[in-house]
């Protein structure tokens, strides 16, 4: 499949991390209040994988378990709130620090991008509660829950997909790369 370039407006920019002691589920719900989009969350702790969505206004992640765990700062890596607009997104560097950054499409510069889908983990539905999906895949037990229904798939597809938007920029030598990606949305095919 050929990679098709557009070109939007695009803002980038570093914001205020929250402090150690706040609470990453306010903080992130703060981010994004009052947007009209559909924010999903994708967070990985040193516990496990965390989705989540928006819900009017609160963030709502999925069910605990023993594979996925609560959202805590304590054990957070990082964590990505995601819609089709824009992402906010949180990380510890190797020190130890937090960082955060928002990208807004729609504001800002002309950049290049393109867009492509990832294949997630998941060819079997173990069970689901609301819009939370719980799925399994293979002899290893892999599973994560899923912030949307999904149908159990025939076969042994695999019919879960996050769209990753690759932004590009070209260095001092002509060279285009990829300088920033961000989740755009997640999807059951």
């Amino acid at each position: 499949m050929k990679r098709e370039i557009k070109t939007a407006q695009v803002k980038l920019e570093a914001i205020s991390a929250p402090s150690p002691s706040q609470d990453v589920r306010t903080w992130l719900q703060e981010q994004v209040a009052g947007a009209k989009s559909t924010f999903f969350l994708l967070a990985h702790a040193d516990d496990g994988v965390i989705w989540g969505r928006m819900e009017d206004g609160t963030l709502v992640t999925a069910p605990e378990t023993d594979f996925s765990p609560p959202l805590r700062m304590e054990t957070l890596q990082s964590a990505r709130l995601f819609s089709e607009a824009g992402e906010i997104s949180l990380w510890h560097d190797g020190d130890g620090m937090l960082h955060a950054r928002m990208i807004v499409d729609g504001e800002g510069d002309p950049a290049e991008y393109y867009d492509e889908d990832q294949i997630l983990w998941g060819n079997h539905v173990e069970a689901s509660e609301g819009d939370f999906t719980q799925m399994n895949d293979g002899a290893q037990g892999l599973r994560h829950i899923v912030p949307i229904a999904v149908a159990n798939p025939a076969g042994n597809r695999r019919p879960l997909r996050l769209t990753v938007r690759h932004y590009l920029s070209e260095d001092e030598f002509g060279f285009v790369r990829v300088a920033h990606s961000r989740l755009v949305k997640v999807f059951a095919k």
